[in-house]
């Protein structure tokens, strides 16, 4: 892991000023025109099925990163398992909604990318002043890999909030980049990375706090994939509980729109419109026995 100041912001924009993931371009370094720091009317999700047809646009918040997480997502796992202060990791951070998010929140946030360009995403949107005017929370980017996260410590992290890439859907590099799991084509070869992710996730977070993993499935074949349960299975592997299952309603899916919308009613299969939000939780000492159930069964 490397560290990634505004400094490193700074000396990105001047020479340039945009960045391309897939076919749209990303511009860094227009002026805000922020209307609302946080969003109006929102509520605590309390069921577990979550459906956010007009995904948020307060503070910094942008769709144009393809594959982020709406943050009406963090925020709910923030609010409902954080308080002001404590410290937050998405190590998969992409455009950085998770941290927005953190500053807007008062928590500590820390994100990690493999990919530079992707951060450099993160620190503009991070770039902007909060009305009230002191914080105590601190937001850190770091160069990295989420199988590695060898500058965080052992059991130093409050809340894991991530959504990482799913198997061949959107490549978030164009060049090669080692270890980018946009670019793994195989499930089980995801998998078995993903198997790393969670060992280091565990790793990380204390004892009795959670960890919120957004994941969607696939179809080869014309027949469905269930990658989500697999990863939950990970993780499940590497020691955590199950804490929720939170079925996430999709909407305005590139993919689903321009190719099988018009085609859905000639396909022998049903268009995938939902992911899965899976909610571990780290055991303290001598619970997996009282919660037999919700963790590794095989």
């Amino acid at each position: 892991m490397k560290e990634i100041t505004h400094e490193d912001y700074l000396n990105f924009i001047r020479k340039k000023r945009e960045i391309t993931i897939e076919n749209v371009k990303v511009k860094l370094s227009e002026k805000k025109n922020i209307k609302n720091l946080q969003p109006k009317n929102f509520r605590v999700e309390t069921t577990t099925v979550w459906s956010f047809e007009k995904r948020g646009n307060w503070a910094t918040h942008k769709g144009n990163y393809r594959g982020n997480w709406a943050p009406e997502v963090p925020r709910n796992l923030i609010l409902r398992y954080t308080k002001p202060g404590e410290t937050v990791l998405d190590q998969m951070v992409g455009s950085g909604t998770t941290l927005v998010e953190c500053k807007l929140l008062d928590r500590n946030g820390i994100g990690v990318d493999i990919n530079f360009e992707a951060l450099m995403v993160t620190r503009d949107r991070l770039n902007f002043n909060l009305s009230r005017k002191k914080t105590r929370s601190w937001q850190k980017t770091y160069l990295g890999d989420a199988r590695n996260l060898n500058l965080i410590e052992n059991e130093s992290v409050d809340l894991i909030a991530t959504h990482p890439p799913y198997v061949n859907i959107i490549p978030y590099s164009h060049e090669k980049i080692g270890g980018d799991l946009s670019k793994v084509y195989s499930v089980e070869e995801y998998i078995n990375e993903i198997k790393k992710v969670a060992k280091e996730s565990f790793r990380v977070l204390k004892p009795g706090k959670h960890c919120g993993i957004l994941v969607g499935d696939t179809r080869k074949h014309r027949h469905y994939v269930p990658v989500a349960f697999r990863v939950m299975q990970a993780f499940l592997e590497a020691g955590f509980i199950l804490k929720e299952d939170i079925i996430k309603v999709q909407w305005h899916m590139k993919t689903t729109r321009e190719v099988w919308e018009k085609r859905k009613h000639k396909e022998d299969f049903l268009l995938i419109k939902h992911e899965h939000l899976f909610v571990f939780r780290k055991p303290l000492n001598g619970e997996p026995t009282k919660f037999k159930e919700s963790i590794k069964w095989w």
